[in-house]
Protein backbone atom coordinates (compact mmCIF):
# COMPACT_ATOMS: atom_id res chain seq x y z
CA UNK A 1 0.00 0.00 0.00
CA UNK A 2 1.25 3.25 -1.22
CA UNK A 3 1.46 5.81 2.02
CA UNK A 4 0.54 9.29 0.44
CA UNK A 5 3.80 11.56 1.55
CA UNK A 6 5.95 12.58 -0.76
CA UNK A 7 9.22 10.66 0.29
CA UNK A 8 10.98 14.21 0.18
CA UNK A 9 9.29 15.13 3.25
CA UNK A 10 10.29 12.69 5.54
CA UNK A 11 13.52 14.59 6.39
CA UNK A 12 11.22 16.65 8.13
CA UNK A 13 8.71 14.81 9.00
CA UNK A 14 10.53 11.90 11.40
CA UNK A 15 12.79 14.58 13.34
CA UNK A 16 9.94 16.10 14.65
CA UNK A 17 8.01 13.37 15.50
CA UNK A 18 11.06 12.04 17.38
CA UNK A 19 10.97 15.05 19.15
CA UNK A 20 7.22 15.81 19.73
CA UNK A 21 7.66 11.75 21.12
CA UNK A 22 10.63 12.80 23.10
CA UNK A 23 9.12 15.94 25.06
CA UNK A 24 6.18 13.67 25.65
CA UNK A 25 7.91 11.25 27.93
CA UNK A 26 9.73 14.68 29.70
CA UNK A 27 5.70 15.82 29.97
CA UNK A 28 7.30 19.10 28.62
CA UNK A 29 3.72 20.26 27.50
CA UNK A 30 4.78 23.79 25.68
CA UNK A 31 6.55 21.78 23.54
CA UNK A 32 4.50 18.76 22.81
CA UNK A 33 1.95 21.29 21.42
CA UNK A 34 4.68 23.19 19.56
CA UNK A 35 6.61 20.60 17.78
CA UNK A 36 3.39 18.22 17.27
CA UNK A 37 1.89 21.18 15.83
CA UNK A 38 4.74 21.29 13.35
CA UNK A 39 4.85 17.83 13.23
CA UNK A 40 0.66 17.56 11.44
CA UNK A 41 1.66 20.67 9.67
CA UNK A 42 4.71 19.26 7.23
CA UNK A 43 3.08 16.28 7.17
CA UNK A 44 -0.27 17.61 5.64
CA UNK A 45 2.28 20.01 3.93
CA UNK A 46 3.80 16.87 1.92
CA UNK A 47 0.76 14.89 1.24
CA UNK A 48 0.52 13.25 -2.22
CA UNK A 49 -3.04 12.19 -3.13
CA UNK A 50 -3.59 10.13 -6.07
CA UNK A 51 -5.63 12.06 -8.37
CA UNK A 52 -8.13 10.81 -11.03
CA UNK A 53 -6.18 11.44 -15.00
CA UNK A 54 -8.72 12.33 -17.72
CA UNK A 55 -8.20 9.87 -20.51
CA UNK A 56 -8.64 11.93 -23.22
CA UNK A 57 -5.44 12.12 -25.19
CA UNK A 58 -6.00 15.92 -25.92
CA UNK A 59 -6.65 17.06 -22.71
CA UNK A 60 -4.00 19.13 -21.18
CA UNK A 61 -4.00 18.77 -17.21
CA UNK A 62 -2.96 21.28 -14.66
CA UNK A 63 0.59 20.49 -13.25
CA UNK A 64 -0.67 21.53 -10.22
CA UNK A 65 -2.54 22.67 -7.07
CA UNK A 66 -3.34 26.29 -6.92
CA UNK A 67 -4.96 29.26 -8.06
CA UNK A 68 -4.60 30.44 -11.86
CA UNK A 69 -3.25 34.25 -11.74
CA UNK A 70 -2.14 34.78 -15.20
CA UNK A 71 -2.52 33.99 -18.37
CA UNK A 72 -0.83 35.76 -21.53
CA UNK A 73 0.93 35.49 -24.28
CA UNK A 74 4.67 35.20 -24.32
CA UNK A 75 7.83 34.84 -25.80
CA UNK A 76 10.40 32.49 -23.71
CA UNK A 77 14.21 32.13 -24.39
CA UNK A 78 13.50 28.03 -25.07
CA UNK A 79 10.62 28.04 -27.13
CA UNK A 80 10.99 29.75 -31.05
CA UNK A 81 7.70 31.48 -30.98
CA UNK A 82 4.92 32.70 -28.72
CA UNK A 83 2.69 30.58 -26.36
CA UNK A 84 0.21 31.37 -23.70
CA UNK A 85 1.82 30.81 -20.60
CA UNK A 86 -0.96 29.90 -17.68
CA UNK A 87 0.69 30.66 -14.56
CA UNK A 88 -0.46 28.62 -11.04
CA UNK A 89 0.00 30.12 -7.57
CA UNK A 90 0.61 27.39 -5.04
CA UNK A 91 0.36 28.48 -1.30
CA UNK A 92 1.37 26.43 1.74
CA UNK A 93 -2.02 24.82 2.13
CA UNK A 94 -1.94 23.28 -1.13
CA UNK A 95 -0.31 20.55 -2.33
CA UNK A 96 2.68 20.57 -3.98
CA UNK A 97 3.53 17.91 -6.25
CA UNK A 98 4.03 18.26 -9.70
CA UNK A 99 2.77 16.89 -12.44
CA UNK A 100 3.60 16.60 -15.90
CA UNK A 101 0.43 18.35 -18.15
CA UNK A 102 0.58 15.65 -21.54
CA UNK A 103 1.98 12.52 -21.80
CA UNK A 104 5.79 12.87 -24.03
CA UNK A 105 9.20 13.02 -24.08
CA UNK A 106 11.35 14.78 -22.10
CA UNK A 107 13.47 17.33 -24.50
CA UNK A 108 15.40 18.96 -22.29
CA UNK A 109 15.43 20.45 -19.05
CA UNK A 110 16.90 23.25 -17.44
CA UNK A 111 17.56 24.39 -14.23
CA UNK A 112 18.78 28.85 -13.47
CA UNK A 113 19.43 29.87 -10.09
CA UNK A 114 17.70 33.31 -8.92
CA UNK A 115 15.94 35.69 -6.90
CA UNK A 116 13.19 35.36 -4.42
CA UNK A 117 10.13 37.14 -5.32
CA UNK A 118 6.65 36.92 -4.53
CA UNK A 119 5.69 33.59 -6.91
CA UNK A 120 2.50 35.32 -7.51
CA UNK A 121 4.18 38.10 -9.17
CA UNK A 122 4.98 38.85 -12.96
CA UNK A 123 8.43 38.91 -12.58
CA UNK A 124 8.67 35.61 -10.43
CA UNK A 125 8.32 34.26 -14.09
CA UNK A 126 11.24 35.39 -15.18
CA UNK A 127 13.63 36.35 -12.16
CA UNK A 128 13.12 33.54 -9.81
CA UNK A 129 14.75 30.72 -9.06
CA UNK A 130 13.34 27.92 -11.44
CA UNK A 131 13.44 24.44 -13.18
CA UNK A 132 12.12 24.03 -16.69
CA UNK A 133 11.25 21.12 -18.62
CA UNK A 134 10.69 20.90 -22.21
CA UNK A 135 8.13 18.33 -23.18
CA UNK A 136 6.47 16.65 -26.72
CA UNK A 137 4.43 14.04 -27.33
CA UNK A 138 5.46 13.64 -31.49
CA UNK A 139 2.71 16.98 -32.57
CA UNK A 140 3.91 19.68 -29.54
CA UNK A 141 6.06 20.63 -27.44
CA UNK A 142 5.10 22.26 -23.86
CA UNK A 143 6.91 24.20 -21.43
CA UNK A 144 6.63 23.81 -18.06
CA UNK A 145 8.38 25.46 -14.55
CA UNK A 146 8.83 25.01 -11.17
CA UNK A 147 9.48 28.30 -9.74
CA UNK A 148 10.50 29.29 -6.28
CA UNK A 149 9.03 31.79 -4.08
CA UNK A 150 9.39 33.84 -0.80
CA UNK A 151 9.54 30.58 1.65
CA UNK A 152 10.40 27.83 -1.18
CA UNK A 153 14.39 27.29 -2.06
CA UNK A 154 14.17 24.01 -2.73
CA UNK A 155 12.96 22.81 -6.24
CA UNK A 156 12.85 18.83 -6.68
CA UNK A 157 12.91 17.87 -10.37
CA UNK A 158 13.07 14.40 -11.26
CA UNK A 159 12.52 14.39 -15.03
CA UNK A 160 15.85 13.52 -17.00
CA UNK A 161 15.91 14.38 -21.04
CA UNK A 162 15.15 11.44 -22.79
CA UNK A 163 12.54 10.05 -20.13
CA UNK A 164 9.03 8.87 -20.75
CA UNK A 165 6.35 10.19 -19.10
CA UNK A 166 2.59 9.98 -19.10
CA UNK A 167 -0.23 12.26 -18.41
CA UNK A 168 -0.48 13.19 -15.01
CA UNK A 169 2.35 11.64 -13.93
CA UNK A 170 4.28 12.85 -11.14
CA UNK A 171 7.96 14.50 -11.81
CA UNK A 172 9.10 16.52 -9.23
CA UNK A 173 7.56 19.29 -6.41
CA UNK A 174 8.37 22.39 -4.55
CA UNK A 175 8.80 23.20 -0.68
CA UNK A 176 6.65 26.01 0.87
CA UNK A 177 4.76 27.95 -1.53
CA UNK A 178 5.65 28.21 -4.83
CA UNK A 179 3.97 28.53 -8.78
CA UNK A 180 3.94 26.62 -12.02
CA UNK A 181 4.16 28.06 -15.57
CA UNK A 182 2.73 26.19 -18.40
CA UNK A 183 3.49 27.27 -21.84
CA UNK A 184 0.85 26.45 -24.40
CA UNK A 185 1.33 26.48 -28.35
CA UNK A 186 -1.07 28.38 -30.14
CA UNK A 187 -4.22 26.86 -31.07
CA UNK A 188 -4.90 25.26 -27.75
CA UNK A 189 -8.45 25.39 -26.66
CA UNK A 190 -7.86 26.90 -23.30
CA UNK A 191 -10.42 26.00 -20.67
CA UNK A 192 -9.66 27.99 -17.33
CA UNK A 193 -9.61 31.78 -16.48
CA UNK A 194 -7.55 33.51 -14.25
CA UNK A 195 -9.06 33.15 -10.44
CA UNK A 196 -9.93 29.53 -10.75
CA UNK A 197 -8.71 26.90 -8.84
CA UNK A 198 -7.04 23.93 -10.11
CA UNK A 199 -5.60 20.38 -9.32
CA UNK A 200 -2.82 18.58 -10.63
CA UNK A 201 -3.30 16.19 -12.60
CA UNK A 202 -6.80 15.78 -12.35
CA UNK A 203 -8.03 19.40 -13.28
CA UNK A 204 -8.02 19.99 -17.48
CA UNK A 205 -6.86 23.50 -18.24
CA UNK A 206 -7.05 23.06 -22.21
CA UNK A 207 -7.05 20.71 -25.51
CA UNK A 208 -5.15 20.01 -28.14
CA UNK A 209 -6.05 20.98 -31.37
Amino acid sequence: MRIPIAKEGYIFILPLAVLTGIFWTLSWLWAVGLFGGLFLFVTWFFRDPERNIPEDPNAIVSPGDGKVVEIIQEKDPLLDEAYTRVSIFLNVFNVHVNRVPIAGRIQATRYNPGKFLNAASHKASLDNEQSAILLNNGRVTILVKQIAGLIARRIVCWAKEGDEYQRGQRYGLIRFGSRMDVFLPEGTDIKVAIGDIVHGGSSIIGYLR
